[in-house]
């Protein structure tokens, strides 16, 4: 690899060969603890973070396999800081972008990301700001690499590094395939020795294997960290009454929590009974505005709230370390997700639950979402077909073009079923035929264009125009000079008391005098065409690929239904065999390590019992013939096995004032 000997002060190349950036052996142990001690405040790495680091600083290609919590954000943006050259991250998720970026600039770190509703203005800024060396970290979604504009950029680039997060999506045999993952691997051409870093929390042996094999990861290195959680307790019960057992649960537990459900409506109905019954609660999705998602977050990151109720847009890029308690009230479709989302309690080591309740019902309503999830290619094609006539596209044009477009006007236009048409256009999504920008995910924007002597002239000759400048650079900061960046028209106006029309007046008076460009929020959902139609002879989703795919799916949805209906198998054991991990050990902590130590006393028998006699073990001590008298209702055999487990678990204390074989509870 190409060395340059010509270095600025802080030890970096001044100049490298666009495409490449050299491996550096002299970066060691304690220059990237330096690093992590400047940038993230922590004196050491965690287990397995320094050995993927110093590998990747190196210049070698690996996999990082870390559950939930294993800090793989790190272990591409320390190796990124300690590289010469802009590291390119490749993401699937905005939001997590959007999160990454922010956090790196508030350290001081130059960082971008490019991504479906920016403009065009907003892109080619970002691209020349990476092709000139001023970013060290540019975020791109995988469809990106199909743009040759940016392709164009990125063989101008002084590439450091390249890292795929979220990599289990370039596996089609993987529970989030997305195919513009597949493109990754022609990156690699225009920088064949730049080392490549693949990451992700979640991937079985044949994911694994999938990936090393499409990403061309030299050496086939992987580091792998046991999914083995030892502090965090599985448990999974067959439940009718959902949320009085989820009372039970924050009650006992204690401490802050997450609650998963599957749709919007439930997220406000869970809240709200939370909140009737004594626990504070918020509910938070992906259809609330960003300044009501933020101001959620916040509170339950801080403790003013207790519980989030939310779907699974919660929690990708959220680092709280004391969760205690992740709840899901209905069944994910995945154990990957099951697992990523559960990761999230007890990320600081100490004690912390993951309960999962289900019914019997909640399987026949798998089943039937998974019917409507895969709908047939035939009917996929239908749907492609009357959205490009929807947005009146002719065969062979539409590339780049965004369209006005509401899912119930375009399902009742064309006689289409809704659920099946909303599956069909993810699908289409996926693939790469479109984008559905969510509108509720954007902000306005602003970039300031002019100079600051250019602006005072401005200010003094357009007096009105003043309180709304001032406002831009005191709420926002000399970052909107260099970039842009969102702002709210509503904080605005808020901190000037006046309406959020005037301030949108001024705003469109500054960029009318060329002093700030700026795009306001448009809230009218669209769909974007990433490719020109498709002629309808062509053969455009391959139905062998589309086939395995489903059969894929069942096999994953059985897996998790399997997993909530098993009670033998110690749940650990159960979920780190799923990733292909043995464990040598049950955890003795779950529902079924203590079903068995219960001796075979069912979860709702043992939860009646305790219900009833907990207040009257709590005031006096008895032996297990007493309790039986108490309660003539119940088995003996049943309150046998229940007072030795009560004991085994030392649940149970002595009580010396009644002498030897009586207890009370603690």
């Amino acid at each position: 690899m190409q060395e340059c000997d010509k270095r600025r002060d802080d030890g970096w190349p001044s100049e490298m060969p666009a495409g490449h950036a050299a491996s550096d052996r002299s970066i060691d142990s304690a220059r990237v603890r330096a690093i992590l001690k400047q940038y993230w405040g922590y004196d050491s790495f965690r287990p397995l973070q320094e050995d993927v680091v110093l590998h990747v600083c190196a210049g070698g290609d690996a996999l990082a396999l870390l559950p939930t919590g294993g800090g793989k954000s790190v272990c591409f943006q320390v190796p990124g800081l300690a590289r010469p050259g802009v590291c390119i991250v490749i993401s699937p998720l905005i939001a997590l972008m959007k999160d990454q970026v922010e956090h790196l600039q508030r350290q001081g770190i130059a960082a971008a990301a490019i991504y479906t509703g920016l403009s065009a203005d907003e892109i080619e800024l970002s691209l020349e700001k990476a092709v000139r060396g001023e970013l060290k970290f540019l975020y791109v979604s995988a469809e990106r690499l199909q743009n040759r504009r940016f392709l164009a950029c990125f063989q101008r680039m002084n590439v450091g590094l390249i890292a795929v997060d979220e990599a289990h999506c370039v596996s089609q045999w993987g529970y989030d395939f997305r195919p513009p993952y597949l493109q990754i691997a022609d990156l690699r051409a225009y920088a064949p020795r730049t080392p490549l870093l693949a990451l992700t929390a979640t991937a079985t042996p044949d994911v694994v294997t999938d990936i090393v094999g499409r990403l061309q990861i030299n050496g086939r290195r992987v580091f792998r960290k046991s999914f083995v959680r030892p502090n965090l307790t599985y448990y999974a019960a067959e439940e009718e009454d959902k949320l009085g057992r989820l009372h039970r649960a924050l009650r006992k537990v204690g401490g802050c929590g997450v609650v998963y459900v599957r749709n919007r409506r439930k997220t406000v109905e869970v809240a709200e009974w939370l909140c009737r019954n004594g626990v504070s609660a918020a509910a938070y999705h992906a259809g609330l505005p960003p300044e009501v998602k933020n101001a959620r977050q916040e509170a339950w990151m801080a403790d003013r709230v207790q519980v989030i109720v939310a779907t699974n847009a919660f929690g990708m890029g959220i680092d709280k370390p004391d969760v205690r308690l992740v709840v899901h009230l209905d069944l994910p479709d995945t154990i990957e997700a099951y697992f990523q989302e559960a990761g999230r309690a007890g990320r600081d080591g100490k004690p912390a639950t993951a309960l999962l309740l289900y019914h019997a019902s909640d399987r026949a309503e798998a089943e039937a979402r998974y019917a409507r999830a895969y709908p047939t290619v035939k009917f996929i094609k239908q749907v492609y077909e009357a959205l490009c006539n929807y947005a009146g596209l002719p065969v062979g044009s539409g590339e780049g073009v965004e369209k006005p477009f509401m899912l119930a006007e375009f399902a009742s236009v064309y006689r289409l079923p809704a659920a099946e048409t909303a599956s069909a256009l993810g699908f289409l999504e996926r693939e790469g035929y479109v984008r559905f920008p969510d509108p509720l995910k954007a902000a306005s924007r602003v970039h300031i264009t002019a100079e600051p002597a250019t602006l005072y002239r401005y200010e003094v000759s357009h007096p009105a125009t003043a309180p709304v400048l001032k406002a831009l650079l005191r709420l926002y900061g000399g970052r909107l000079f260099s970039d842009y960046g969102a702002v709210s028209e509503k904080a605005m106006a808020r901190k000037l008391e006046t309406t959020e029309a005037e301030v949108v007046r001024q705003l469109q008076a500054l960029q009318a005098g060329d002093c700030i460009a700026y795009q306001p929020l448009s809230k009218m959902p669209t769909v974007l065409f990433l490719r020109s139609r498709v002629d309808p002879g062509r053969y455009f989703l391959a139905s062998d690929v589309y086939k395995k795919r489903k059969e894929t799916a069942w096999r994953k949805l059985q897996a998790m239904l399997d997993y909530a209906a098993e009670g033998r198998l110690c749940r650990s054991r159960y979920l780190v065999a799923y990733f292909g991990e043995e464990s040598d050990a049950d955890c003795g902590r779950c529902d079924a390590c203590l079903r068995r130590r219960r001796g075979g006393l069912s979860d709702a028998a043992y939860e009646a019992m305790y219900r009833q006699a907990q207040p009257l073990l709590s005031r006096e001590a008895m032996d297990a013939r007493e309790l039986c008298d108490r309660f003539p209702a119940w088995d003996e055999d049943d309150v046998c096995l229940f007072w030795r487990y009560l004991l085994e678990m030392g649940f149970l204390v002595p009580d010396a004032a009644r002498g030897e074989g009586y207890f009370r509870l603690k």
